[in-house]
C-alpha cells in the first residue's frame, strides 16, 4: 500500500555553552549536557505533552564511558521524559546531530513517529577523537586511503595543496571574520536565544553556570593569526587560529510532522525540504560538502542560486573557501555564516549540525524575504552533508531573494 509523504518542520532548537576541551566542563558529564537541552526544549514547549515524543535520537563521535550506553535512551530517561519514549545512539562523526535529524525526520515523514528530539553531545575534554578506536591495518597497509586522512589537520593541509589559490593569509581572514561576526552576534544579543545556562563543578572552586561560550577570541587580529605556528606541517598553513578548536558541548531539536505541529501548537521554525550525504576522499575530506550540496538540490530541483543563507560548519577555513570557491561565493558574503562559525565558537563534533540549523533558523525567522536555505559540514572519512531548508516565514512580496 503507497504511503504519502508528510512535510516535516524543525520546531526548536537548543545548545549548551560551547566550552574548550577539559576546561569549563572539565568535571561535568557528557551526558548531563545533553540531558540539560533535552529538558529546556521540554521546558520552553509546555505545549508539547512529553509522552507525545516517538523518538530520541544522540551522536556521539566516541561512544564510549558518559557519553556511551545508548545515550539517546538513557539521556531520555534521565531528562524526565516517560519510559515509553524510546532512544539509541548514533555516529557519522562531525555530522552525527546532521544524521540524527535526517534520520528521525525520515521517520516522521514515513508516518513512523509524529515528534522527535534529535542532537548530539561531544566532551573532547573526556574523551579525545580517537579514543579507543582500534583503525584495520588494511587501511595503511593495503593504501585504501592516504595515512593522512586519519589526521582531520593533514587533511586541511591537503587542501591547501590541491587549492593554492586558498592561502595561509586568506584564511586567516576568513577566521578573523568569523571572530568578528560572533562577536557582533553576542552584542545583538542573537547566540544567547539558544544557550541554555548549564551548571558546571570545580572540586577547587565549587559550583558555577556557564552562560556564554568560551572559545571565542573577539580580540583577535590578522597579526596575532599570523604569529601562530602550524603544527601539521612546518611550514604549512593551518593553524589553531584558523581551524575549529577541541571543545565540549551539547545540542537538541524539535522536530514533528507539520500537520502535528499546527495541532499542538507547536511553532514551525524550519520546513525540511532535502538532504544528502556523499562520499569524497578521505584524505580530503574538507570538500564534502560540495558533492552533497549539489545532490541535495538536485533532489529538491533546485539550484545554487536559490539559496538565500547557508550555515556551513567551519572545521577549518580552507574547507569553507573550497566551498566558496566552486560555488562562486565571496568569503565574505553575508548570506554565508552572518553570525560567526565554528572558528570561533567551537566544534563539539557530533553536536555541530544542531548548531547549523539553530543559525538557519533565527536567519529565517529575521529574513522573510529568503526561502530556501543550506545547512553542511564536512565529515570526517571522507564524507559531506547537506540540509536544504524551506522558510515557513517566506513572504515573496518583501523581496526577490529566494
Amino acid at each position: 500500500m503507497p504511503r504519502a509523504s508528510r512535510e516535516v518542520v524543525f520546531v526548536d532548537g537548543v545548545r549548551t555553552p560551547f566550552g574548550k576541551a577539559g576546561s569549563m566542563y572539565a568535571e561535568t558529564r557528557a551526558d548531563d549536557l545533553v540531558i540539560n537541552c533535552i529538558r529546556e526544549l521540554m521546558r520552553r514547549h509546555p505545549e508539547l505533552p512529553p509522552e507525545k515524543v516517538d523518538e530520541v535520537a544522540i551522536a556521539a563521535t566516541t561512544q564510549i564511558g558518559d557519553q556511551g550506553l545508548t545515550i539517546g535512551r538513557s539521556a531520555a530517561l534521565l531528562a524526565g521524559l516517560p519510559r515509553t519514549v524510546p532512544g539509541y545512539a548514533i555516529d557519522r562523526m562531525c555530522a552525527g546531530a546532521m544524521t540524527a535529524v535526517t534520520t528521525t525526520a525520515s521517520g516522521i515523514a514515513f508516518g513512523a513517529y509524529d515528534v522527535a528530539i534529535a542532537g548530539g553531545v561531544e566532551h573532547m575534554g573526556r574523551h579525545p577523537m580517537g579514543e579507543g578506536i582500534d583503525p584495520n591495518p588494511r587501511i595503511v597497509a593495503e593504501k585504501l586511503v592516504d595515512e593522512s586522512a586519519l589526521i582531520m589537520g593533514s587533511t586541511a593541509e591537503n587542501l591547501h595543496d590541491r587549492y593554492p589559490e586558498i592561502t595561509r593569509q586568506r584564511s586567516d581572514a576568513f577566521a578573523l571574520l568569523s571572530q568578528q561576526r560572533v562577536a557582533a552576534a553576542y552584542r545583538s544579543g542573537i547566540i544567547q536565544e539558544s544557550l541554555v545556562p548549564t551548571a558546571i563543578r570545580s572540586a577547587e572552586l565549587g559550583w558555577g553556570l556557564a552562560t556564554t561560550d568560551e572559545p571565542p577570541r573577539p580580540d583577535t587580529s590578522l597579526q596575532a593569526l599570523a604569529g601562530l605556528r602550524t603544527p601539521f606541517r612546518p611550514h604549512g598553513r593551518v593553524t589553531a587560529g584558523n581551524a575549529a578548536g577541541l571543545n565540549d558541548g551539547a545540542t537538541a531539536s524539535l522536530l514533528a510532522a507539520e500537520d502535528t505541529a499546527g495541532e499542538l501548537g507547536l511553532p514551525a521554525a524550519m520546513r525540511l525540504v532535502s538532504y544528502a550525504f556523499a562520499g569524497v576522499d578521505p584524505e580530503v575530506m574538507g570538500v564534502g560538502p560540495i558533492p552533497a550540496t549539489e545532490k541535495a538540490l538536485q533532489r529538491a530541483d533546485l539550484s545554487f542560486d536559490d539559496l538565500g543563507a547557508i550555515e556551513i560548519n567551519e572545521a577549518f577555513a580552507v574547507q569553507v573557501l573550497a566551498f566558496c570557491d566552486h560555488f562562486k561565493v565571496p568569503d565574505d558574503d553575508p548570506k554565508l555564516n552572518p553570525y560567526g562559525g565554528a572558528i570561533a565558537l567551537g566544534h563539539p563534533l557530533a553536536s555541530s549540525g544542531v548548531r547549523l540549523m539553530i543559525h538557519l533558523a533565527r536567519t529565517f525567522r529575521d529574513n522573510p524575504q529568503i526561502r530556501y536555505g543550506l545547512t553542511t559540514m564536512c565529515v570526517g572519512l571522507g564524507m559531506g552533508g547537506s540540509v536544504i531548508w524551506e522558510n515557513p516565514h517566506y513572504n515573496s512580496a518583501q523581496g526577490a531573494a529566494r
